[in-house]
Parts: structure tokens; sequence; C-alpha cells
């Protein structure tokens, strides 16, 4: 496997660096863990969906946190005490933790389970101050892309 020195992109990229060091934890092989299994969906241009396969589960065993730039979904299965004999085990039903890196301005508005399916809803909100806004050359005004569209 070939090895990528990003030292470039700290030298003349600024404000870059979280991206920097998710290509580095990438190039490793940090790599997500396969259980449990999920779709991540591109609803529209700004509105994306986790959906999570957790057969087993019921809403009082998972936990969903949202901080800054991350999600964390946790699954602690609860213990019924009754010992059991398998002859074929192939439902997991096992505890687990999964990550998920948001990049700036998504936000999570919503969270559902339905039938073993857990879907989160996710939003890009881009603030006002940081969308395109129309630069007049020699005046001293500026005018945003939503008062340019909204002229036209």
């Amino acid at each position: 496997m070939r090895t990528f020195d990003l030292a470039p992109l700290y030298r003349s990229a600024i404000g870059f660096d979280r991206l920097a060091q998710l290509l580095n934890d990438a190039q490793r092989g940090d790599a997500q863990p396969s259980y449990p299994p999920y779709n991540i969906e591109l609803v529209s241009e700004d509105q994306y969906r986790i959906v999570m396969a957790l057969a087993g589960f019921n809403r009082s065993e998972i936990d969903i946190t949202s901080e800054r730039d991350s999600l964390h979904i946790v699954g602690r299965k609860q213990r019924d005490g009754v010992e059991r004999t398998y002859l074929h085990r192939g439902i997991a039903a096992r505890d687990f933790e999964q990550r998920f890196q948001l990049a700036n301005h998504v936000k999570v508005t919503g969270a559902a389970f339905d039938n073993g399916m857990l879907t989160i809803e996710l939003v890009r909100e881009v603030p006002e101050a940081l969308k395109p806004r129309k630069i007049v050359i020699d005046g001293t005004e500026n005018v945003t892309a939503l008062e340019q569209r909204q002229a036209a």
C-alpha cells in the first residue's frame, strides 16, 4: 500500500488540519467497525440520513449523542439473566459503539426507531454570514447571493 506525505497540505492550506487528520487516519487503516450494518443516504443537497439495522435492541438500549463535529451512537444490550443454548446464533445483538465525523454545520434534526431500524436525520445549515455574497466594485454595499436572486 502506498503512503502519502500530507505535510505540504499543512504548509499551504490554512484551516484544513481536520481534513488532513481524517486522511491520515484513513491511510493508517483506522476503519469503522462493520457492526451494526448501516446505510448513509443523501436525501437532498443538504439533507442526509443514517439508517442502522439494530435487530434485538429496543429504544431504551440505544443512546445517541451529537457533539460539535461528531455523532456517537451506543447500544448496550440488557441481559435478561436467562441461560440459553443456541444451535445456531445468527443474530448478534451485541453491544456496539459507532462514531461518525460530521462536516461543518451538519446538525442532527431527529431520530426514529421502528421495526429494528434506527433512522437519524441530518441537515447542513450554513449560516447566512458564510453564504456567497456579491461584492460591488468601488461600492460600499455588499449584496448577499440571496438578495441578488430575489432581485432577479
